[in-house]
This record gives C-alpha cells, sequence and structure tokens, in this order.
C-alpha cells in the first residue's frame, strides 16, 4: 500500500475538465489520493505537480525531477498528448523522453504508475490523425509494463471512455465523471477498491451517449482560441504553477 504520492503531466493530470465551484480543479489522480487514503485507513501524502498546455519535453524537465526530491512511494507519469496534437509530432524522440523518464523514477527506487491518456479523437476535427500518433505511441511503450516497479494504465484503449459522457464540452477535456473512470482504472491496477459512491460501474452499465457533432459554436468557442494560441506560441499553461507543489495529507 502507497502512504505518498505525487503527479506528473499536462492537463488530464491536473485536472482540466473536472471543475470545482470555487474555479480549482479535482480530476482523476485527486480521486486515486483519496482511494488510497482510504485504503491504507489513514491519511497519506499527495502533491500534483501538473500543468495544463506542457508537452512531454517541459513535463520531464521541469515537474521529473521535482517530483523526485519529494521521495514519494509512487509516481504518475503521463504526457505526450499536447505533442499529439501539433501538425507533426517527433514519435520516436517522444517515445525515447517518455522511456527515459520511467526509468529515472525506478532508478530512484519510487514506483511508476504509468499512464496512458484518454482518448478524444472521436469526437475532435482531425481525429483519426492523432488517434493514429496516440496508437503507436502506447504500442511503443508498452513494453515497459513488463519491468519490476511499473503499473502502467491504459487509459488510452479503454473504448467505454470515449463515450461523449465522459467529455467536457470543449471534447478534448475529461469531465467529472471521465476523471473518476480513469480513477477506478488506476485503483483497480493497482488493487485498491473502487468507493461505489463514484457511480463509476452504474454509468458504465448505462446506455452509451449520442455522437457529438462539431457545430459552427463549437468551433468558435474551443477550436479556433486553441489554433489561436498555436499561431502566437501561447499556452493555456503559461503562468501557471503546480496546484499542490508539496506532499500535503489527504485524510480518508
Amino acid at each position: 500500500m502507497f502512504h505518498s504520492y505525487v503527479a506528473i503531466g499536462d492537463s488530464f493530470t491536473e485536472g482540466v475538465g473536472d471543475d470545482m465551484p470555487d474555479g480549482t480543479q479535482r480530476g482523476w489522480a485527486d480521486f486515486v489520493a483519496l482511494g488510497l487514503a482510504r485504503a491504507a485507513r489513514e491519511p497519506i501524502g499527495y502533491a500534483n505537480l501538473a500543468i495544463r498546455g506542457r508537452k512531454l519535453g517541459p513535463i520531464v524537465e521541469e515537474q521529473l525531477e521535482a517530483a523526485i526530491t519529494l521521495r514519494p512511494e509512487v509516481i504518475s507519469f503521463n504526457g505526450g498528448g499536447n505533442d499529439m496534437l501539433r501538425p507533426s509530432m517527433p514519435e520516436e524522440r517522444v517515445a525515447a523522453m517518455f522511456r527515459g523518464a520511467v526509468h529515472r523514477i525506478r532508478d530512484e527506487g519510487i514506483h511508476v504508475l504509468m499512464l496512458s491518456g484518454a482518448n478524444p479523437t472521436e469526437h475532435l476535427p482531425l481525429g483519426r490523425v492523432f488517434d493514429a500518433r496516440g496508437a503507436r505511441l502506447t504500442e511503443q511503450l508498452r513494453d515497459l509494463a513488463t519491468l519490476d516497479g511499473v503499473t502502467f494504465v491504459d487509459n488510452f484503449s479503454d473504448l467505454g471512455l470515449r463515450d461523449i459522457r465522459y467529455w467536457s464540452p470543449d471534447r478534448l477535456h475529461l469531465n467529472a465523471l471521465g476523471h473518476a473512470r480513469v480513477a477506478s482504472n488506476v485503483l483497480t491496477a493497482l488493487g485498491v477498491p473502487v468507493p461505489p459512491e463514484w457511480g463509476v460501474d452504474e454509468v458504465a452499465a448505462a446506455p452509451p451517449g449520442p455522437r457529438s457533432r462539431n457545430t459552427a459554436a463549437y468551433y468558435r468557442e474551443f477550436v479556433l482560441p486553441w489554433i489561436g494560441r498555436r499561431l502566437t506560441g501561447k499556452s493555456s499553461g503559461d503562468g501557471r504553477t503546480a496546484k499542490r507543489a508539496t506532499l500535503l495529507p489527504v485524510d480518508p
């Protein structure tokens, strides 16, 4: 059982899409920390260094060593989603960088919780291109799951998670239900009970939601601003810092 946990990554791990009334984000990593605390029946330490908009390079450069310095028992690592959304993606370099980060964590004797991101491509413009990139990257890294000290959670291949009911209005980030499902995948992989009040099984058993339509309003509200940031070199994470930079207690 893990009693200290640090999460690193981008918006997926920060919890974007699972917005709380006070404007903060919760997300699957927060759910996982709570699940670990409940299983331990005592408070655990939890930090989340993830920042939205980060490509894999900055995640490794800015967050990896900071997470190791906290000396947790487990570090969750995900990244590459923002690399996939660029016009071109250096797939071999991204895969090598990801692989190096996993080995770096293992070398410190810290358990690696390695995640692939949820797959939003059925609802996005040019989704087939991004889907193919994500599938190739996942397969290139799948062998890491056989290493001691690594737990791999393949959310990208979770077909049920592609249902529109799990996605926020921008169709790029999960909503609260989606984050709860990812947390359920993680806890199940770790052999930790999933709290039934999250409602994950109930939602999964219901009929799937309707397919989304890319309307003009959707392009105006979400796609064009995203393109604007790419053209100007800006990121949604510019000026942001980690929401939970140190190990703080999570009470069961």
